[in-house]
């Protein structure tokens, strides 16, 4: 039995030092990722902008100033970095009462919950951006609704509110599950106490809840600040061309006037700039969480003054009165926000007009799906983006499944830096990623054009696989496989007999989940994909920014409607909100 246990991973990895099964993963890691992020770097240093100039080892900010001492570039990124710190905080407001909703919810409705989440989360970002475009367009929801209180025919696309909308509409679900982490896990006592104490929902709420999930409330605002300072498909499908955000600056130096180097220099800058606000956004909330920190503070915080009592009463009531019902408000505004959109694109692909952003409703028709499945495009696009997500899929998990084992069993110096490293992907932009890869594929140019794109997809998917299976790894019963390994049985039977079949319903949650997000990536894609090979997403993308035919959104349907099965499968085999705890 001891010879089963020793080292924590001898039992299920024999004769190995305690990280060596991590290798394979920081191995793809340094390839497929710090690659590329070196090649962007290098580029941003280059005097010159033409792509066939050799590179120079000689380090040159020419780009940075070009760059900073442009109003234009200056403008364009202090209007992206404003909207995403809007969209955070709006995520944030929103982010809150559908959490709370989630956490309180019975058990057999919470997988239900969940899918209300996951589902706008697993659904390409193309497809949320055109069900944007049908809620705000003339004619539509939001229009009639302006009609029917008299402010007359609204037209809300293609301005900054529907790019922020939209961009809300994306990231609200990262928000959400960090926030509902720590509500899940918070002591419900204290709650108890303070409501027996008198205080009511809205105090409670201040008092209590607010305090002990700052944790989460950091780690929401840091991705969904990352995530929306540098996000440029929905600014592209939504904003039209009045609104121009950093993103969009890097796609087309990058792409279309192929000046790598001023396109490198713009995701540096946009990346400093994000990681800098991230840090003053942990410093910020960190001020009010001494607790969370390792060591206490060196000098006691000063707390505001209390309020005199002839207005803390008022105020008091004020908010226990108005709180709830500002709660639900949130509580709506936030599930339809998720899911109309959705409802809208499912009804657009079935309505008679030839307008992919036609907002009323014409008549039922079903040439929408009968023209894409005569049109072959279609079809290999999807063909292309099904072999690349089983690919992905299977590469990640077995990447990630000896890593987690690694974190999750091994002890030794540096374990902890070691796994934020390996999750460092999920911080940092994508586009920077895709126009490194995009530079490496040019110079290494007999490698095929697929292989790149599933490089950086294994990328992007492996670290949400490593840290469910990770928290599944940590949570196994070892008394089974020490059992085993006490009767004699070696350790590779012991790991193919006992410990891999109670992993079973982690890993096939895990591959699922990685094969849906990797079949809708579209950022990174696009900036890989040829003429010859490209995606189902991109294809949506760029058919949606320029021909805008009703085609867009019967794909986009059907990818809704898979997106759901699988979701429905996964939670037969494990319930989506345990799913997510793992």
């Amino acid at each position: 039995m001891a010879a089963a246990s020793r080292g924590g991973m001898a039992a299920s990895f024999p004769a190995m030092a305690p990280a060596a099964p991590a290798i394979p993963y920081l191995l793809w890691l340094a390839a497929a990722f710090a690659a590329p992020l070196a090649t962007v770097l290098l580029l941003a240093l280059q005097e010159g902008g033409d792509v066939f100039t050799p590179l120079s080892l000689s380090p040159s900010a020419a780009q940075f100033t070009e760059i900073l001492g442009d109003g234009y570039y200056r403008r364009v990124m202090a209007d992206t970095l404003l909207m995403a710190a809007g969209v955070t905080l709006a995520a944030a407001l929103l982010g809150y009462p559908l959490a709370l909703w989630l956490v309180r919810l019975p058990p057999r409705w919470r997988p239900l919950g969940f899918a209300c989440i996951l589902v706008p989360l697993l659904t390409n970002v193309v497809v949320r951006s055109l069900g944007i475009i049908l809620l705000l367009a003339p004619g539509g929801i939001v229009s009639g609704v302006a009609q029917a209180l008299g402010f007359g025919r609204v037209n809300l696309l293609f301005g900054w509110f529907a790019v922020g909308l939209s961009l809300l509409q994306v990231f609200l679900p990262y928000m959400v599950l960090a926030l509902y982490d720590v509500l899940e896990g918070r002591d419900r006592r204290l709650a108890e106490a303070a409501a027996g104490l008198g205080a009511g929902p809205a105090l409670q709420f201040l008092r209590v809840t607010l305090p002990l999930s700052l944790g989460g409330l950091r780690a929401g605002l840091v991705v969904t600040f990352l995530m929306a300072s540098t996000a440029y498909v929905s600014a592209t499908l939504v904003g039209g061309k009045k609104v121009q955000v950093s993103g969009m600056v890097v796609l087309k130096e990058g792409l279309e006037l192929l000046n790598h180097p001023l396109a490198a220099a713009m995701a540096v800058l946009m990346l400093a700039a994000s990681v800098l606000a991230t840090l003053a956004i942990g410093k910020a909330v960190g001020f009010f969480t001494p607790w969370l920190a390792q060591r206490p503070p060196r000098a006691p915080r000063r707390l505001p003054p209390p309020l005199p009592p002839h207005l803390r009463a008022p105020l008091v009531a004020l908010a226990e009165a108005a709180g709830p019902w500002l709660g639900r408000l949130l509580l709506g505004l936030a599930l339809a926000l998720l899911l109309f959109p959705l409802l809208l694109v499912v009804v657009a692909s079935v309505n008679d007009t030839p307008q992919a952003t036609v907002a009323g409703f014409q008549g039922f028709t079903w040439r929408w799906y009968a023209m894409i499945f005569e049109d072959t495009r279609y079809l290999a696009d999807a063909w292309t983006s099904l072999q690349l997500a089983l690919a992905a899929a299977l590469i990640a998990l077995a990447l990630a499944l000896p890593a987690s084992f690694a974190l999750a069993r091994g002890r030794w110096r540096g374990q902890e830096q070691l796994g934020a490293l390996m999750l460092l992907p999920l911080a940092l932009p994508g586009i920077a990623i895709g126009l490194g890869m995009l530079r490496l594929l040019q110079w290494f140019n007999a490698l095929p054009p697929f292989l790149g794109i599933l490089a950086v997809h294994v990328v992007l998917i492996a670290p949400f696989m490593l840290a469910m299976l990770r928290a599944s790894v940590a949570g196994l019963d070892r008394a089974q496989e020490e059992a085993a390994g006490g009767l004699g049985a070696a350790p590779w039977r012991v790991l193919w007999r006992i410990t891999l079949p109670q992993l079973a319903p982690a890993i096939a949650v895990a591959g699922l989940l990685g094969f849906l997000l990797s079949f809708g990536e579209v950022t990174v894609t696009a900036f890989l994909t040829t003429a010859r090979m490209q995606t189902l997403p991109v294809r949506i993308y760029a058919e949606a920014s320029f021909s805008l035919q009703n085609t867009v959104n019967a794909v986009s349907t059907l990818i809704i409607l898979v997106t759901v099965a699988l979701l429905l499968l996964i939670n037969r085999v494990m319930p989506l909100d345990r799913a997510w705890r793992r």
